[in-house]
């Protein structure tokens, strides 16, 4: 296909993961300088690609809440006093190049604040609404105005304001936010422009299943089928087969793409609740199964603690720290796995992905990564009860060493495992 010719991924987004960065809620501060001190452990958790929530001015008309929201922009080529100076952003950037990290930044191309600049300069840049004669309101949130991308002017001045953060900041790629409210053609036009400039990394607010033709823009995408599935399936109210059979309608979408596998971000969090009310005991098989199927994980500010409170999201309202992470080691086992073994390199069709047989299929997710001798094996219990199994399949065999516990197991003739409620195994080879 052109695309994968066009838009060919930058190496690293293979074996990325990605932490967002909910700035106002990360610390008393609520700003990049005091945000920058978190970087080392970040770093020794293993995390690889910080996704800045929104950095730039909120507009103050029709603001919600005390803050406002970080997705009513009022100036895109501007800093939130909020967060700090454009001095301090590009300071952070530039320390946590130093350490490792790429950074990308969220990026709303569909709509504004009301008070946006260019309502001023260019009002004819917005869709306005027959009926009340004045900006169209977005989708029933009446904080925000939709730009008009059927106009030239538009596009351009969107193209050059991500150029802006690019150019000035050195940033490393956009996650795009309801990148599918906005015409698929801007975001080719939007890369190819951009990717000259520097090559970048490109993950997009869409669901695959539902908009596969996105996947020509953009390098990931999410997936909330696969997030309200494993929900429902929490509640006793789906089966095994129905994840199984929703995976292999991500798996048919091919390797052109990737998909970003999560439990909560900023918007699940403070609207669904966190993933604790949604998943319950099931929140942490489901980090495993993030980490290790095909795509990138992507966790969310607190997850390490684990926060399990809802976060305001036009307030301030900061994330309780206790000082002592606890799921810290967990996140950077399955994080430094993901980004160091290559059978779990996401997006390679070099990587050969199989479900294992068990002898209980009813209530056991196994399956295997390979990429050449490297290999992977999870074992997950998805049920709320201890279970016995053995593996009956001949994909598995050879010595592996559980990630978790440093333990050598030999798998040829050793495949009886017992796995506590919501219990799992990692395995490499």
């Amino acid at each position: 296909m052109w695309m994968t010719d066009r838009f060919k991924p930058v190496d690293w987004a293979h074996f990325t993961n990605i932490y967002e960065v909910n700035v106002r809620q990360y610390t008393t501060e609520g700003t990049f300088n005091a945000f920058a001190k978190e970087l080392p452990r970040l770093k020794e958790m293993g995390v690889h690609t910080l996704w800045f929530m929104p950095i730039t001015p909120i507009s103050e008309k029709k603001k919600k809440g005390s803050l406002g929201s970080y997705y009513a922009c009022s100036d895109y080529t501007s800093i939130n006093p909020e967060f700090g100076t454009l001095a301090d952003f590009k300071n952070l950037v530039d320390r946590s190049h130093e350490m490792g990290f790429k950074v990308i930044i969220d990026w709303v191309a569909n709509h504004t604040g009301w008070d946006h600049t260019w309502t001023v300069e260019h009002p004819e840049y917005y869709k306005m609404d027959p009926v009340t004669n004045d900006f169209q309101m977005a989708h029933a949130m009446d904080d925000i105005i939709e730009l008009d991308f059927t106009k030239q002017a538009v596009r351009k001045a969107m193209k050059d304001a991500m150029q802006f953060w690019v150019s000035a900041c050195d940033i490393d790629g956009f996650r795009c936010d309801l990148a599918f409210w906005v015409e698929l053609n801007f975001w080719k036009e939007a890369r190819k422009e951009l990717d000259s400039v520097k090559p970048l990394f490109w993950l997009g607010e869409y669901d695959e299943v539902d908009r596969p033709e996105y996947g020509e823009a953009f390098d990931a995408s999410y997936t909330w089928k696969w997030m309200y599935q494993a929900s429902v399936f929490s509640k006793g109210l789906s089966s095994i087969d129905a994840l199984i059979a929703l995976l292999k309608r991500y798996d048919d979408l091919g390797d052109s793409t990737m998909r970003a596998w999560f439990t909560t971000n900023h918007d699940e969090n403070s609207w669904n609740g966190t993933e604790y009310e949604k998943y319950g005991d099931m929140a942490k098989a489901l980090a495993v199964f993030s980490a290790t199927w095909n795509g990138i994980p992507l966790i969310y500010s607190g997850q390490e603690l684990p926060n399990k409170k809802r976060l305001e999201f036009f307030d301030k309202d900061v994330i309780d720290w206790t000082g002592n992470n606890e799921l810290h080691d967990f996140y950077k086992t399955i994080l430094t796995l993901h980004s160091t073994n290559s059978s779990l390199r996401g997006g390679d069709s070099s990587v050969q992905t199989f479900i294992i047989n068990t002898t209980d299929a009813r209530n056991c997710l196994a399956y295997l990564r390979k990429n050449e001798e490297s290999e992977v094996l999870v074992i997950i219990n998805l049920s709320a009860e201890n279970i016995e199994i053995d593996i009956v399949d001949e994909n598995v065999k050879g010595v592996f060493k559980d990630v978790f516990f440093n333990s050598d197991r030999e798998l040829t003739s050793h495949r009886s495992f017992e796995l506590q409620a919501w219990g799992y195994f990692v395995y490499a080879k």
